[in-house]
């Protein structure tokens, strides 16, 4: 099944074939893995990429006092990894973890590159999705530096849809750079608003 997911993912976004998708995949990895499973660690390098056939996971990051800052979710149908670490071979500052049991593909560089060689659409979905990528954090930095916390939680519920039943209520006020009181109190105040929570 979670194979069966990747191949619809990639094939609405690209040209490959069936032939060419089961010779790329023939190998592949596919686990289906437990709540609180750790893919990555903070200081190892980042070989995968991690497509989420079912589940949810997230990429966070910790501070010298062992704050976690959550920078990613990754809900079905997302791609999740550290591209600094992966492209430039060096030790990832992040985490990756399991919030609840999850299906994943694991997407190395060479199965990217194999799938370009043979599908021009496949390179040029994957450069789309590396600058979709950077425009998301982009614009991530400016709500955290310039938004309120009311417009951040509306900017995270219009790209996270369905994350405000799965994901815990402290988790989402890390993404969001504010208090688990703060967040509640945003909420609060929407709900006033008749804002469909």
């Amino acid at each position: 099944m979670p194979l069966e997911n990747f191949k619809r993912y990639i094939q609405h976004h690209t040209q490959l074939s069936d032939t060419h998708f089961n010779e790329l995949t023939r190998n592949i990895r596919v686990e289906v893995v437990k709540k609180h499973t750790r893919l990555l660690n903070q200081g190892e390098v980042c070989r995968f990429s991690f497509f989420v056939s079912k589940g949810l996971l997230r990429l966070y990051t910790l501070d010298q006092q062992g704050k976690e800052f959550v920078i990613q979710f990754a809900p079905e149908d997302w791609i999740v990894g550290d591209r600094s670490s992966a492209y430039f071979n060096q030790a990832s500052d992040y985490f990756i973890d399991c919030i609840e049991d999850s299906e994943i593909v694991f997407i190395d560089k060479q199965l990217i590159d194999k799938a370009s060689d043979i599908d021009k659409n496949f390179r040029t979905y994957f450069d789309t999705l590396l600058h979709n990528h950077i425009r998301h954090i982009q614009k991530r930095i400016s709500f955290l530096l310039c938004a309120t916390a009311e417009q951040r939680y509306m900017e995270f519920v219009n790209l996270y849809p369905d994350l405000m039943l799965r994901a815990p209520q402290w988790m989402i006020a890390s993404y969001l750079g504010i208090t688990p009181e703060s967040l509640s109190r945003v909420r609060k105040e929407l709900a006033k608003k008749h804002f469909k929570l």
